[in-house]
């Protein structure tokens, strides 16, 4: 029975790290704890009888941030700051035994898959007529949408499908529903997400669907903008493209991790695609969707990159004129192919070669924001920050983008709310404008 006194019940918390499939994770943890009457709280302060830390375990900089926030979490159980300790999430999932001998403190530790027991550990059995309810933990104006699980891809260097397992996609309909719930919710951008979100649909349908799937999203009402994160470069369906360019609300952005471009390597790290067919995907990408903003991911260090097959990176950054580059080293991963090579580019090696692309790709952004003085874009805005109002354009996503200044002095700009924006100025990471009336 749901607890009807939230003032006497232990207070839960839920601590998330790592990517946005676990925000996700954590906040239909919380929708379903809420929804049986338990007392959830979505603040960082005050106490918390409960804390669960949602983990990541994906590289080796985030298996050590997971790793430390737990044992910064048994400091506060042992000085009585917290009563119970759980972990969930992929750190979890993959080293649980190991975990379990060396922090004995932490009361329990949880899968990626193991939500019904967490709530029924909780006293919060999982209530399947509401599996949509959410906790958002996101500003209310836009929301993650996870559309698949696990992963079906054989990149030798990662281990997500080790930790996830084989892709499982949500059926259309379902999607559907959760998505017009959110819109409910006052949610105006939709943010699509999965380990890959082109491999959608092939386990349930019989054949990619992600294009199906965005024209009945972009029908719902009240979603302005629907953006997509993370689709795989090999096999890419050109369909999604011809969707993009003729439903007004899906934004002309997309994130493609393309890794690296030389063919030995990509033919290493099982990527499915060639140095020519990546061009012809950036071309296509282009051609279909003029304006298109593209995000990528490029990795340095892969065992056996040499001078030479970094030099074509670079080149390849350079020519290529992304608008927005993450930069990993790699990391060795047990159980995954690339464990089995020889590691041999030191790591200094790895991080200067590393901020060697993020320097040149420091330059290509001031570049491109500055050809986007004197243009307007349609932006929504998402807080006030000191002297600024601070929003997006449909070619950046949140916290991880580019971000429009408009300066609060003569301005009441209500958040999550769209305005016209004139660009006036621009920088390295940063666009400034002033409002259209």
């Amino acid at each position: 029975m749901p607890i009807k006194n939230l003032s006497n019940a232990p207070v839960i918390k839920v601590l998330t790290l790592g990517c946005p499939k676990n925000v996700v994770d954590s906040e239909r943890l919380m929708g379903q704890l809420k929804i049986a009457g338990q007392n959830v709280t979505l603040s960082n302060r005050g106490r918390a009888d409960v804390l669960i830390i949602n983990t990541c375990g994906f590289i080796q900089d985030a298996k050590e941030e997971s790793v430390n926030t737990i044992l910064e979490a048994v400091k506060a159980k042992k000085s009585g700051k917290i009563k119970k300790l759980l972990v969930m999430g992929c750190l979890s999932q993959r080293y649980m035994n190991d975990l379990e001998a060396e922090i004995p403190e932490v009361d329990k530790f949880y899968g990626v898959n193991d939500l019904q027991t967490i709530l029924h550990d909780l006293g919060a059995d999982e209530r399947r007529m509401l599996h949509h309810e959410r906790l958002l933990t996101t500003p209310s104006h836009y929301a993650f949408l996870k559309i698949a699980e696990g992963c079906d891809r054989t990149c030798s260097f990662c281990a997500i499908p080790l930790i996830r397992g084989k892709n499982i996609s949500v059926p259309i309909e379902s999607l559907g529903e959760e998505a017009i719930q959110l819109a409910g919710k006052g949610v105006k951008e939709l943010i699509l997400i999965a380990q890959d979100l082109t491999w959608y649909g092939l386990d349930i349908y019989g054949k990619r669907m992600l294009a199906p799937l965005l024209e009945k999203l972009a029908d719902i009402r009240g979603l302005e903008w629907i953006r997509l994160h993370y689709t795989y470069p090999a096999g890419f369906p050109m369909e999604v493209l011809d969707v993009m360019a003729t439903r007004p609300n899906i934004c002309h952005y997309i994130d493609v991790p393309f890794q690296h471009i030389n063919d030995e390597l990509l033919k290493a790290m099982r990527r499915n695609i060639t140095t020519e067919e990546t061009w012809k995907l950036i071309e296509n990408l282009r051609n279909k969707v003029p304006g298109i903003a593209i995000r990528t991911t490029l990795m340095t260090g892969f065992p056996g990159e040499t001078e030479q097959h970094f030099n074509e990176l670079k080149e390849f950054l350079v020519q290529s004129r992304f608008d927005r580059v993450g930069v990993f080293t790699y990391s060795e991963e047990e159980g995954t192919r690339a464990a089995n090579l020889t590691d041999n580019v030191p790591m200094e090696v790895k991080e200067e070669r590393a901020a060697e692309l993020m320097a040149l790709q420091q330059e290509i952004s001031l570049e491109l924001n500055h050809e986007k003085v004197g243009r307007t874009f349609k932006t929504l805005f998402e807080r006030k920050e000191g002297d600024y109002y601070i929003g997006r354009t449909e070619f950046d996503s949140p916290e991880i983008d580019n971000e429009v200044l408009i300066p609060v002095d003569g301005h009441k700009l209500k958040t999550g709310s769209f305005y016209t924006v004139r660009i006036t100025n621009a920088d390295y990471f940063d666009l400034y404008g002033e409002v259209c009336t």
